[in-house]
Parts: C-alpha cells; sequence; structure tokens
C-alpha cells in the first residue's frame, strides 16, 4: 500500500467519531427495531408475543455467535494491517466467510430437528409452542444471511470501513420493519402469514443486508481481497480469532442468564415486576447501544496501532472513548431520573405498573453512572487479545455479583430492593475493570513505549 491506513494518521478524535458514529446509527436502528418488532407480533395475539420472547434466548445465541466470531475477526485482521500483513489479512478475511457459514449449518440443524422441544422446555400451552416453533425454525434454517452478513460488516469495521457496515445493518432492518406488517397481515396483496411472517421479514432483510455487505466489502474495501477459490481452512488462524472471539460469544450469552435469574427472583412478588424489568431492558437499549457502538468502533483502532507499534494513540483513543461513553451514559441517567414515567406509558403502564417502574428505572439508572468506562476497558482488552479479561469481568458483574445481591435484597428488604443490586453491581465492575486495566497497560503499553523508543 503506498499511504497507511487512516486508522494509523488521522487525529483521534475526527478518526473515533468517523469510526463510531456510523455503528452507533445501526446499533440505535436495531434497538427500534426490537421494539417497533414486538408492537406488530402483539396485534397477532398475547401467545404469538410470549412464543416470540421466549424463541429470544435462542436467537440471543446466534448474535452471540456472530458478533463474537466478529470481534476474534476484527481484533486479528486490523491487527495485521497494522503489521502491513496483508497476505495473513485477507486469510482472516476468507476465515471469517467460512467460520460464519459453520456457524449457520449448526443452528440450522438445531432449528430443524430441536426447535420443538426448545419451547417444549419452557411451557406446556400448546399454542405458545406451535407458534414459537414456526417462528424460530424460519429464523434458524433461514439464519445464513445473519451470520453472513455480521462477518462482512467486521470485515467493513476492521478496515475502517464504518460507514458502509452502518449502510448494510441500517438496510436490513429497515427492510425489516417495512416487511413486518406486509407479510404478517397481508397487505399489498401479500398472503397473511401470521407469526411466519415475522419470522420471513427478519430473515429477509438479513438476506439483502448480507449482499450488500459483501458487494460493499468487494469494491470498497480495498485493504483486503476476498478470493475462496484456494481456501484451506488453518487451524492456527481458527485458534487465533477464537482466542478472542470464544470469550466474546460467553460474554454475549451471559444477559440471557442473568435475565432468566432475575426474572425467577421478580415472579415471586408479581408479573408487573417482572414486566418492569422486561420494559427496561427495551429501554436501556437505546443508552447501551451508542455506547457498544464506540466500542465497535474503538476496537480496530487500537489494535490497528499496536499492530503498527503506536502507544501513545491507543491511549489517546482510550481516554477520547471513555469520555464519549461517560457523556452519553450521563444523557441517558437522566432522562431516566427525570421522565421514568414517561418512558413507562410509552408501552401504556398501569397504574401498578408505575407505581414500581418510576423508582425501579431511577435505582438501575444510577448504574449508567459507572457502566460507560467498563464499557470501554473491554473494547481495550479485545483489541489487544485480552478477551478473557472481558469475560471475567462481564461474569463478575452478572453472575458473581448481580444475581446474589438481588436475591439477598429480595430475602431481606423487598422488591424496592432489588433493583439497587444493579448499581452495586456496576460499582463493584467499574472497580475490576481498573484494576484490569493497570494490568493489561504494564504487560502490553509499557513495552511498547519502550520498543518506540529505542
Amino acid at each position: 500500500m503506498a499511504t497507511e491506513n487512516k486508522m494509523g494518521v488521522m487525529p483521534l478524535n475526527r478518526l473515533l467519531i468517523s469510526m463510531s458514529v456510523p455503528m452507533m446509527i445501526s446499533m440505535l436502528v436495531q434497538a427500534l427495531y426490537n421494539i417497533v418488532d414486538s408492537m406488530f407480533v402483539a396485534q397477532l395475539s398475547e401467545n404469538a408475543l410470549t412464543a416470540v420472547s421466549l424463541a429470544f434466548p435462542a436467537q440471543n445465541l446466534m448474535i452471540a455467535v456472530a458478533t463474537g466470531t466478529g470481534v476474534g475477526v476484527n481484533a486479528a485482521l486490523s491487527r495485521n494491517l497494522g503489521e502491513k500483513n496483508f497476505d495473513r489479512a485477507n486469510r482472516i478475511a476468507d476465515h471469517a466467510l467460512f467460520l460464519a457459514a459453520m456457524s449457520y449449518i449448526v443452528f440450522a440443524i438445531f432449528g430443524l430437528f430441536f426447535a420443538r422441544q426448545f419451547f417444549r422446555l419452557q411451557t406446556d400451552i400448546e399454542e405458545i409452542v406451535d407458534l414459537g416453533t414456526t417462528y424460530l425454525r424460519v429464523c434458524t434454517i433461514a439464519s445464513f444471511g445473519l451470520f453472513m452478513e455480521i462477518a462482512c460488516e467486521r470485515l467493513l469495521q476492521s478496515t475502517g470501513k464504518t460507514i458502509y457496515s452502518m449502510y448494510t445493518q441500517g438496510l436490513g432492518a429497515i427492510i425489516n420493519i417495512v416487511l413486518d406488517p406486509i407479510l404478517i397481515f397481508g397487505y399489498f396483496g401479500a398472503p397473511a402469514l401470521g407469526i411466519a411472517g415475522a419470522a420471513g421479514a427478519t430473515v429477509f432483510g438479513q438476506l439483502i443486508a448480507f449482499g450488500l455487505g459483501f458487494y460493499l466489502n468487494k469494491t470498497k474495501n480495498h485493504e483486503i481481497t476476498i478470493s475462496l477459490r484456494s481456501f484451506k481452512p488453518n487451524g492456527e488462524i481458527i485458534r487465533h480469532i477464537y482466542a478472542v472471539g470464544v470469550p466474546s460469544i460467553i460474554m454475549a450469552s451471559i444477559g440471557s442468564i442473568m435475565t432468566f435469574g432475575i426474572n425467577k427472583i421478580l415472579i415471586a412478588f408479581s408479573s408487573t415486576a417482572t414486566a418492569v424489568f422486561g420494559v427496561y431492558f427495551k429501554l436501556q437499549s437505546f443508552v447501551f447501544m451508542p455506547v457498544f457502538g464506540l466500542n465497535n468502533g474503538t476496537v480496530p483502532i487500537i489494535a490497528y496501532n499496536y499492530g503498527a507499534g503506536k502507544p501513545d494513540r491507543i491511549m489517546g483513543t482510550i481516554k477520547l472513548a471513555a469520555v464519549y461513553a461517560t457523556t452519553i451514559m450521563l444523557c441517558g441517567f437522566a432522562v431516566f431520573q427525570l421522565m421514568p414515567d414517561k418512558l413507562l406509558m410509552i408501552f401504556s403502564a398501569s397504574d401498578t405498573m408505575l407505581s414500581i417502574g418510576i423508582p425501579a428505572l431511577r435505582i438501575i439508572s444510577i448504574s449508567f453512572l459507572f457502566a460507560g468506562c467498563s464499557i470501554v476497558c473491554t473494547s481495550l482488552f479485545q483489541a489487544l487479545g485480552h478477551g478473557m479479561l472481558s469475560l471475567w469481568i462481564s461474569v463478575f458483574r452478572q453472575l458473581v455479583v448481580l444475581l446474589p445481591v438481588a436475591f439477598i435484597f429480595a430475602r431481606i428488604g423487598g422488591l424496592h430492593t432489588v433493583w439497587f443490586a444493579f448499581p452495586i453491581a456496576e460499582a463493584f465492575a467499574i472497580i475490576f475493570s481498573g484494576v484490569c486495566l493497570v494490568h493489561v497497560y504494564r504487560k502490553e503499553i509499557i513495552p511498547l513505549k519502550a520498543q518506540q523508543g529505542k
């Protein structure tokens, strides 16, 4: 290459904004889609909405595998580009698509043979089992677009082409939102497919997004060359990808375990308390998704500059990301504190839900004050190949602290005290993240600075 990639030379503030803002926008579109999709399905019946909700752990696992693998690809590819090892970077790009195809096969087999058993483990209501099986089978057997779309997006992110990644994610979500009512209710002459239509809209949007993502990688992503004609799987490259990817996959799956545990604690008080927690999760995505987008933009910058031997750009990126993440979280905290009632009324909250939800949102949102910096720390750990540290922070926050504290508070203080488990867990997590940050700084950044000074 005649000139260096922008991640090694562009002013950091402009670079971080250009890398992250497209990801923030696309993730906000995804958050909007989650709410709109649930709204349309709810118009079919309450059982249909329940079926889609019960399918969430399986769908979340698919996304966790795809995005976790993508994190490993992101870190490995960006680092090799920084080292100017373009041949290995191309091979990593080929492996990204190969691993996406292998992941698809596993989940297609699961959907074909085990979808009904998956729902029977959760409920004995036959209508929900039938609706859920129909929905999940379509989402898994036709999930090729999901895995390949995310792989293509990660390749674009790895080389700094996040604006194109935004196009693919945004297009997929918009197509999904547009097709939902058409395929569910049979508008414009289309057959009314019900819950199968909701699943069909999802997978069709993913396939279109994959097509655009592959096209953009072939025509716009000049830093890498995708060529599968003579492709042969390489165990060393796969291990290198999953050294970061597996912890990310597990980390993304931990949220499902935490949600299940909190729901079990809350249902002992009332179903409304569980509903409040579900509403909170939909609302908080509009705060956390932009920070996750910032995280996705930060990882390739750090990985590239680590490979290029530029420690000052690494630390400068971390500091800027921490400032932006904290600012976003403060804005979210202010909204949750000042207008929790208005947020709850988006979901037609009853008086009982308001009485439980208003103090709940205000208490839980205290955790926002700590969460931003923790997320930024994980971006550094992932980019430098220390994915296990990100995993341990997530396990510590959600399983070691949050669930036990919530369980104890429920026993000794009642429902109102359960919500305090969230800020307590986040406070412990930021301390743990700080300890890990010092460790990584001493192990990776200080030697890099010493090498630069020679």
